[in-house]
Parts: structure tokens; sequence; C-alpha cells
């Protein structure tokens, strides 16, 4: 193996290194199965690995995200409605917020594929309605309409998400997914 290979090897195993964590907690977020997520992450690296050379240099983050959702939505497709049910991951630290997060797990699940993708990519992953487009391969228009109606969803299936219903101590933060309730109501 030449030093050329060994960089480019050098570069893929740093890159998962230091991204492998935050894009399994991704890939969790969409498909709500802990066991499905790490299976899809693994898929979407051995993609990324087969087209390392070309990507690097890019944004190799964001083509493992798009990896990672389309991938999940295509699952979907293929089992239709089945729907998988499994212990969510362990946590290291106690959850002040677990009602709150169990609500919001079985919240999402309700929801369609795509719709589950735009808010994860909007609110989670907090990225901008352009680079949630580019991810998903839709139009910002989509965007906009999928995480309209799924905000909508959400505060029909659980109105207890919304920053009203929260006691006035607790603000919600930028980063939380609920705050993103109020928008377009």
């Amino acid at each position: 193996m030449g030093p050329a290979a060994s960089d480019g090897r050098d570069g893929y195993l740093a890159f998962v290194e230091s991204h492998q964590h935050r894009l399994l907690r991704a890939a969790y977020l969409i498909c709500g199965n802990r066991h499905q997520a790490e299976d899809l992450l693994q898929e979407a690296l051995l993609k990324l690995a087969l087209r390392w050379t070309t990507v690097r240099d890019g944004d190799p983050a964001a083509y493992v995200r798009a990896i990672l959702y389309r991938d999940t939505v295509s699952w979907w497709r293929r089992q239709r409605r089945e729907r998988l049910s499994a212990d969510p991951p362990e946590q290291v630290a106690p959850d002040r917020d677990g009602a709150l997060r169990l609500t919001l797990h079985d919240a999402l699940g309700l929801l369609p594929p795509r719709q589950r993708a735009v808010l994860v990519l909007r609110y989670y992953e907090d990225l901008t309605e352009v680079a949630t487009a580019e991810a998903l391969g839709v139009t910002v228009g989509t965007v906009k309409s999928q995480c309209h109606a799924a905000l909508r969803r959400l505060r029909e299936v659980a109105p207890e998400l919304a920053r009203d219903s929260r006691p006035a101590q607790e603000p919600a933060t930028r980063g939380d997914l609920a705050s993103g309730l109020e928008v377009n109501p």
C-alpha cells in the first residue's frame, strides 16, 4: 500500500472516529430503533468508504446524513406498516425530562417517514431549510410544507409538547424540538 492509499485510509478512519456518535444519534432519532440505526450507519459508512476519495474534500458528514435519511425512507417503504419496537438506548445520566422525551419519541413514531426526517434534520441536526432539502433530495417548498404538516400533527397527537404546557420556570431552549411546535400555528 502506497503513501497516498495510506493517507486516504487514515483520513477516513479519522472522520469515522470523530463523527460516528453524532451520526448514530441522528440515525436513531430518524428510525427509532437502535439496532436498525447501527445497521443504517454501518451501511452509510461503507458507502462513504467506497466514495471517500471524491467526497473527502467536500462535506463527508452531509454525504453520510443524506445516505442515512434516504436509506431510512427506503427501508420504511419496504416495511410498509410493520412497526418495530426496542428499548431506548441506555442513558449515562438521569434524564430530567424523561417523560417529555418519551412523549416526543412516541409522537415522532406516528409521523410519516418524510415528515419525521424533516423534523429531525431541521430541529435536531439544526440544518437550514436549504440544507434539509439537499439532504433529502426535495425542494425547499416540500421541506416547508412537510415541516408545517409534521408540527401540526405533533400538536394534535402530543399537545403536552407545546411551550404553553410547560411550567413557567422552564423556558424552551433554541435547540429544543418542542420550541419548534409554535412555528406556523
